[in-house]
């Protein structure tokens, strides 16, 4: 018992690989026992993820049910997780859409088992990324979670994945050049890729002076790094104008791909922000604020427009990724301007961890309504065989129950107030204010075409005479509700009482500006 309770995140974040291997080893021609093992086995780690939940330290808030072992001694790294009120909401988002994202699949009936090999490995990926405590281990699990997406884009994607899966590779790997060398540059100076350690190492360094062991100059390489990190973290959240990968992986992806990507991986971009970019990078992050304050504004407006200009409702909900997680990258301007500043107004101290908290909570919440939206755009395509809102109208009609559902999904997504979306997006706005009025003013022109472009989808779908190719349409199946319930409860839960898990991130969050 004592070993389980000393290595749970462990058992967490590598269930799913030991899940994977054993979904390779069936007959590929077991297609019913694939899918339903697959499912069974990834609510094991939500199951693990609870009991952290319930175990967890809120008084401390910090790192908690760490493991240090020695991995590369030679050069400073070594396997380091741990979790805090931010990563574990992480934890609890990536745990729960991972089964949501596999049961939606069930309908896939090419080769289902290296579809849920390759999902289950990327859950491996995303939750050691979300733990790592360690530069190179981050860097690792970074890349590990890039392979899987890109064979399920490939392989299982639309007409043009080959072009989809291809782009989303080139785009996240470019990324990753910098960030991989500035991390080489970074752990070799100080002789540790250890973060804990080098949040007082390597952001203690005098300036003007050299780096020890590289003998380069300190404030050339933290720029030269910053800006690595800022870009390869930028393409993967994406922030305008390194966005143009996402419509057209989203378009092609499979619908439980295009769930989880949404979900889960674009937040693995502004975790990256949260964890590395502001506090390796204090002085560098406070110089730029006000400049990634802009290309959030730029990525909530471009966003908002972009998404209205579509008629592919697939494409409608990729373009509103950009829209609301430009929100997140508002309030992460103002963690960076922010952070490491002695407050002599307290008010501006409260405002930070307003902003911060929600850039964490809007990760949590467009995770959950990105995924539902997802599921709905891909439950209409897989009866009607199109996603063209033209060829759409009075699909309400034949389809109640679907068209209450997207119109409640939807609204979720919108920001209406008493649900999800409205409290994170309203913290960011409120914690942001103060420090960024000029760009939050101006956000608000894409928050205008947020409802524009959510009453656009509805409208062509839903409302409008009803088309004779669509009255045979049947309504959604218990498997399908079975995926979006789930969702729509915490949509509402966290829109009426978002305490039960802001509090955790909060009380992070906190701690980081003490």
């Amino acid at each position: 018992m004592d070993f389980i309770q000393d290595n749970l995140l462990n058992l967490v974040i590598f269930f799913p690989l030991l899940a994977a291997a054993l979904i390779f080893l069936l007959p590929s021609d077991a297609k019913r026992t694939i899918r339903w093992l697959a499912l069974i086995l990834s609510l094991v780690p939500l199951a693990l993820v609870l009991v952290i939940w319930f175990n967890y330290d809120r008084v401390d808030a910090g790192i908690q049910f760490e493991t240090l072992a020695q991995w590369f001694p030679t050069i400073g790294a070594s396997y380091h997780v741990g979790i805090d009120g931010i990563s574990l909401a992480m934890f609890l988002l990536t745990t729960l859409l991972t089964p949501l994202s596999i049961l939606a699949s069930f309908q896939i009936d090419e080769n289902p088992r290296m579809f849920m090999f390759l999902f289950l490995l990327m859950e491996t990926a995303m939750l050691g990324l979300f733990a790592s405590l360690d530069l190179l281990l981050f860097f690792v699990f970074w890349e590990f979670g890039l392979v899987p997406m890109y064979f399920l884009i490939k392989i299982w994607g639309g007409k043009d994945r080959e072009y989809a899966s291809f782009k989303f590779f080139v785009y996240t790997m470019a990324g990753s050049l910098g960030l991989l060398l500035s991390i080489q540059i970074i752990g070799l100076s100080m002789g540790t890729f250890d973060i804990p350690v080098l949040m007082n190492k390597w952001v203690n360094l005098p300036a003007g002076g050299t780096l020890p062991n590289v003998n380069l100059p300190v404030d050339t390489v933290k720029a030269v790094a910053y800006w690595a990190f800022v870009i390869a973290f930028a393409i993967k959240v994406p922030i305008f104008p390194f966005h143009t990968w996402l419509p057209d992986a989203h378009t092609q992806a499979p619908t439980a791909g295009s769930m989880i990507l949404a979900g889960v991986l674009l937040k693995l971009g502004a975790y990256g922000f949260l964890r590395l970019v502001v506090p390796f990078f204090p002085e560098q992050a406070n110089l730029t604020a006000s400049i990634l304050a802009t290309f959030g504004m730029l990525s909530i407006v471009m966003g908002g427009f972009a998404a209205f200009g579509q008629w592919d409702f697939k494409r409608l909900v990729a373009y509103s990724s950009v829209n609301h997680m430009g929100f997140v990258v508002l309030g992460i301007a103002v963690y960076a301007f922010s952070y490491g500043r002695a407050f002599v107004d307290p008010a501006a101290t409260t405002d930070a961890i307003m902003a911060t908290s929600g850039a964490v909570f809007q990760m949590f919440n467009h995770g959950l309504s990105a995924a539902g939206m997802f599921f709905m755009v891909g439950v209409i395509y897989e009866r009607a065989h199109t996603r063209d809102l033209k060829q759409f109208g009075g699909i309400w009609s034949i389809m109640p129950v679907f068209g209450a559902i997207l119109i409640f999904t939807s609204m979720a997504s919108l920001g209406l107030p008493g649900l999800n979306g409205f409290v994170s997006e309203f913290m960011i706005v409120r914690g942001s204010w103060n420090a960024f009025t000029v760009q939050v003013a101006l956000s608000m022109l894409g928050l205008f075409m947020t409802g524009a472009y959510i009453l656009k989808g509805i409208g062509e779908t839903l409302h409008g005479p009803i088309k004779d190719q669509w009255r045979g349409l049947k309504d959604m199946t218990f498997r399908e509700h079975v995926v979006i319930w789930p969702l729509m409860v915490l949509m509402l839960s966290l829109g009426v009482w978002p305490q039960w898990l802001l509090v955790f991130i909060n009380d992070t969050v906190t701690k980081i500006f003490s």
